[in-house]
Formats: structure tokens, C-alpha cells, sequence
């Protein structure tokens, strides 16, 4: 989909894949294969994409010349509801490990990190 908006959009424009090259500074056979469905781009290049033909990112997804109306899926819950350690007992624990963390040195930061990233993966593994 995303392919088809960017050829379709840069054609509208009466762009080459060369002016989108020079452009953006992305090379052009890249822009044909994205262009052509074998390269899914990121997220920064598709902001290049817009840069260089003058559009909002949210074109390369809705063909209409409004950005769409977003529905709240959080149904009148507050950011603090929805999110871990924004309330209650969690968030008293996100303080005490904040405020232990600010102490610590950035080779024990990292320490923690990666430890912690183990736990997660070995939780995942596990369900």
C-alpha cells in the first residue's frame, strides 16, 4: 500500500525517482524498490519520502486531504490509568527504582538493563 501511495503521489507531482533521489538523498534504485514492493522503508525514511515531495507522512497511509479523525481507544482513561506505575502501589515502586537508579553509576545502569532484558525474554519464552 504504502508502495503504491509513493509512486502514485511522486507521479502526481510530475517527480522522478531521480528528483526524489536528490531530494531526499536516498538513492534511486532504493526508491524503485520501495516503489516496487521489495523494501519496506522505516519510519525516518518515509519522513525523507515527505520531505521530498512537500506531503504529510500520514498520505503514504489515507487518501484523503484531511489527516482522519483518530477514535480514542482508551475510552476516557486517563494516561495515569493506562500506563504501568501511574497509579497506586506501581507507581510508588517506578519512584523508589527511579530515584536508587539516578544514584547508580552508568556501568550499573547498563547492568540492570540487561539483566532485566534477560528476565523479560526468559518470562516470554516461558508462555
Amino acid at each position: 500500500m504504502v508502495s503504491d501511495r509513493l509512486r502514485k503521489l511522486r507521479e502526481d507531482k510530475n517527480l522522478s525517482q531521480g528528483d526524489i533521489e536528490r531530494r531526499s538523498g536516498l538513492l534511486r534504485c532504493y526508491i524503485s524498490r520501495v516503489e516496487n514492493g521489495h523494501t519496506v522503508p522505516s519510519v525516518e525514511t518515509l519522513e525523507k519520502f515527505a520531505r521530498a515531495l512537500e506531503v504529510p507522512v500520514y498520505q503514504f497511509f489515507y487518501d484523503g486531504a484531511e489527516p482522519p479523525n483518530v477514535p480514542n481507544v482508551w475510552r476516557g482513561k486517563s494516561s495515569a490509568e493506562v500506563a504501568w506505575g501511574g497509579s497506586g502501589k506501581h507507581a510508588a515502586y517506578l519512584h523508589t527504582l527511579r530515584k536508587y537508579l539516578s544514584k547508580a553509576r552508568d556501568a550499573d545502569r547498563k547492568l540492570i538493563l540487561i539483566m532485566a532484558q534477560k528476565l523479560v525474554s526468559e518470562r516470554s519464552r516461558r508462555t
